[in-house]
């Protein structure tokens, strides 16, 4: 009887592939609070996606490069539907309640999610590049060196207007009345828009799940907390998108 696929030599496991025995070892909480390894799993995760969205976002400056629209939208809708999860994610750390998250809330100063470098990378690729987090930020030299490329290299905005130059420089507004001429223009744009949409809507959820948290007090890392993050949730990726709809 002959081995089955997978069986021959048998050096790769499940564990060993995924590096789970790892992956489990770097959940070490500062406190004995129940609630700790649920908030440190939550936000390592949203690291993981973050660099998944990173890459998927690229993938999708570099096939917009390459005049390949299909590929980019495919790389741009799995963007959507990651951040939808993101969204949902919050519903988790809500089942904390403010008691059980002050337990140990205050260990954590300064440390704080606006450090988060590939939150911040993720806004610069996609085209919102605002130099002072590079000074604001505590991060490593190598970190601050990941910053400064995502502020140097082309956006997936700067990809997107690259691409219209290359199709005789319609106007936004044409491209959205002659959808017969500029279709896949048309639906590029709205996978741009529902990426910068459900980021958006990651804001708003992550400014209500801080006020049910912890109310008006200042964040951990300084900021003002809750009355900070409102005022970022008029940022946007692609402005022009949203102002195109007032002129159609």
């Amino acid at each position: 009887m002959g081995t089955r696929f997978g069986e021959e030599g048998r050096k790769l496991s499940y564990g060993s592939y995924l590096k789970i025995p790892e992956l489990l070892a770097l959940q070490h909480g500062l406190s004995h609070e129940h609630d700790e390894l649920l908030f440190i799993v939550a936000h390592q995760v949203y690291e993981l996606w973050f660099k998944v969205v990173l890459h998927e976002l690229e993938a999708a400056r570099a096939t917009i490069d390459r005049d390949d629209i299909f590929f980019a939208r495919h790389h741009l809708r799995r963007v959507y539907v990651i951040e939808r999860l993101l969204v949902e994610q919050i519903e988790v750390l809500e089942t904390m309640s403010p008691q059980d998250f002050l337990a140990f809330r205050s260990q954590l100063a300064p440390a704080s999610g606006f450090q988060s470098v590939q939150f911040r990378e993720i806004e610069f690729l996609s085209g919102l590049k605002d130099p002072k987090y590079l000074t604001r930020i505590e991060a490593t030299p190598e970190e601050k060196a990941r910053l400064q490329r995502r502020l140097d290299e082309p956006s997936l905005a700067d990809a997107f207007d690259a691409l219209v130059a290359r199709r005789g420089s319609p106007s936004l507004v044409d491209i959205f009345r002659d959808r017969e001429r500029y279709g896949d223009l048309f639906d590029l744009c709205e996978e741009l828009l529902d990426h910068d949409e459900t980021f958006a809507h990651w804001r708003a959820r992550h400014v209500l799940m801080v006020e049910r948290q912890i109310g008006s007090k200042p964040g951990t890392g300084g900021s003002t907390g809750a009355s900070y993050l409102r005022s970022t949730l008029g940022k946007r990726f692609y402005p022009e998108l949203w102002e195109v709809r007032s002129l159609l």
